[in-house]
């Protein structure tokens, strides 16, 4: 514990005497010299104090447990000369320590000490005067901790302010009700927000998808710790041109007060970046691999068909695997038509058709060669127009109005996109493929043009070999 030349602590610093009512009294230093000893002795810091002498008057537990000398070893001795420092070093460190008596300020100084075991302990001290009621020096203190244990704070603090200043991911020190307490800049750009804008407000404004799956993480960390690896999760992220969708590569580790005796949370620390661009370059490589195998598998299958209709169809079903719920095959009426040569309306004969009450293998159509009635401007019929693909979606409406929008145009109730591609071959337009997705799938991009114009060029092929069949026959 903390001891004085006297009884164990003084209340200040400079020669003993007793208070106004006695050494023991109500004024006297018992109460104060138990009061000092305790926060003294509930320091992290080790702190000494030398009278105006250099006669050191106070030590608390920390020095003891850093240099090894108690209070009672410590108190009381002159200087650090002989004991807590090399006599070398003694009138140096003397010098620089008392020298703080006459100086304003507080003086920071680093030297090696001595611990009791003989070994040396380099320290980083703090001093500065300690004035008494006349104004004048009556003695110093000293806070001193190990080197290694202040670099590792100034670094934490130093990992701390640049976190939240110049780190090129996000930072979010979210509190235990799941509200942000403090963002970072890069953080902050990612949400399209300010920074103190964001303080204090629940996830569920700042995000659109993705809020549930973020506060499960959040909810989770606090509960039972960090997670093993980061986690991928889709946000979006509501801006003035809309909701943008981004996926956040996502760090989270738990927050606890270091001054409590147990752990108390302070809510989660969650660190992300964005891997949107990454994850869909993943995702788009991925699925070309996927496609890229569908068309090999086809086209070993397709090559073991004897009738070239029927490899047709084989090529229709292997890509329908992960792009589209139905699909119909349509040929020109009449035959196959040469650039400028309609003379009239186009119409369709339905080839092929996958079944629309449920899954299964394509099946062949129009035996009785009646064309399909399609309307005026329907897509398939714009696709041969334009020897071109075209996409179309029902847009937002109700479930009604997109049944009637599939039923009108001859397809299935329970579709809301399309995507036609023409069949062509030998400069020739044969026919139309239409691939057809229902609600739960995303509407045909740019990407699924592309493929679907490759399976067109291979059942183009095939439909018309058959064509040639049939007149050699």
């Amino acid at each position: 514990m903390s001891a004085s030349r006297r009884s164990g602590t003084t209340d200040e610093l400079g020669p003993d005497g007793p208070g106004p009512e006695g050494p023991d009294g109500p004024e006297g230093s018992g109460g104060g010299s138990d009061l000092l000893a305790a926060l003294l002795d509930g320091m992290d810091a080790a702190l000494c104090a030398f009278d105006a002498d250099g006669v050191v008057t106070h030590w608390n537990r920390e020095a003891e447990r850093i240099l090894g000398w108690t209070a009672a070893e410590a108190v009381g001795r002159h200087g650090f000369a002989g004991w807590a420092v090399r006599p070398a070093d003694a009138e140096e460190v003397e010098g620089r320590l008392l020298s703080a008596m006459r100086a304003p300020g507080r003086q920071v100084h680093e030297f090696a000490l001595l611990t009791k075991d003989g070994g040396r302990v380099l320290v980083r001290t703090q001093s500065a005067a300690v004035r008494g009621p006349d104004g004048k020096p009556a003695g110093v203190y000293c806070a001193f901790s190990e080197v290694h244990a202040q670099i590792d704070l100034e670094r934490s603090i130093a990992l701390s302010e640049a976190l939240f200043e110049d780190a090129s991911w996000g930072v979010v020190l979210v509190d235990a009700d799941l509200r942000p307490a403090v963002v970072n800049a890069h953080a902050a750009r990612s949400l399209g927000i300010g920074r103190t804008s964001v303080l204090g407000r629940p996830l569920g404004e700042l995000l659109g998808q993705g809020v549930e799956e973020l506060e499960s993480a959040l909810t989770h960390v606090l509960a039972e710790g960090a997670p093993p690896a980061p986690a991928e999760i889709w946000v979006g992220v509501r801006t003035p041109d809309g909701e943008k969708r981004r996926c956040w590569r996502c760090g989270f580790v738990r927050l606890a007060s270091p001054l409590a005796e147990e752990p108390v949370p302070l809510g989660v620390g969650w660190l992300f970046q964005d891997v949107t661009e990454a994850k869909q370059s993943e995702q788009e490589a991925s699925l070309l691999r996927f496609r890229t195998n569908q068309l090999h598998r086809a086209a070993r299958a397709a090559a073991e068909c004897e009738d070239p209709a029927e490899a047709a169809v084989v090529h229709l079903d292997f890509a329908l695997a992960g792009f589209a719920d139905h699909a119909v095959i349509d040929r020109v009426a009449g035959g196959a038509l040469a650039d400028g040569e309609a003379s009239g309306p186009v119409r369709l004969v339905r080839v092929a058709a996958t079944p629309s009450g449920g899954p299964g293998p394509s099946l062949p159509a129009g035996a009785a060669g009646l064309p399909v009635r399609y309307g005026e401007g329907h897509p398939a019929l714009q696709c041969v127009d334009r020897a071109g693909s075209v996409r179309a979606s029902v847009g937002t409406v109700s479930g009604e109005r997109a049944r009637e929008w599939a039923v009108a145009r001859q397809w299935p109730p329970d579709v809301v996109h399309a995507l036609c591609a023409v069949l062509r071959s030998r400069g020739r337009t044969l026919g139309v493929v239409t691939f057809l997705r229902g609600s739960g799938r995303s509407q045909f991009e740019r990407t699924d043009a592309v493929y679907a114009e490759d399976v067109a060029v291979r059942i183009a092929a095939a439909l018309d070999l058959a064509g040639l069949a049939g007149e050699s026959r």
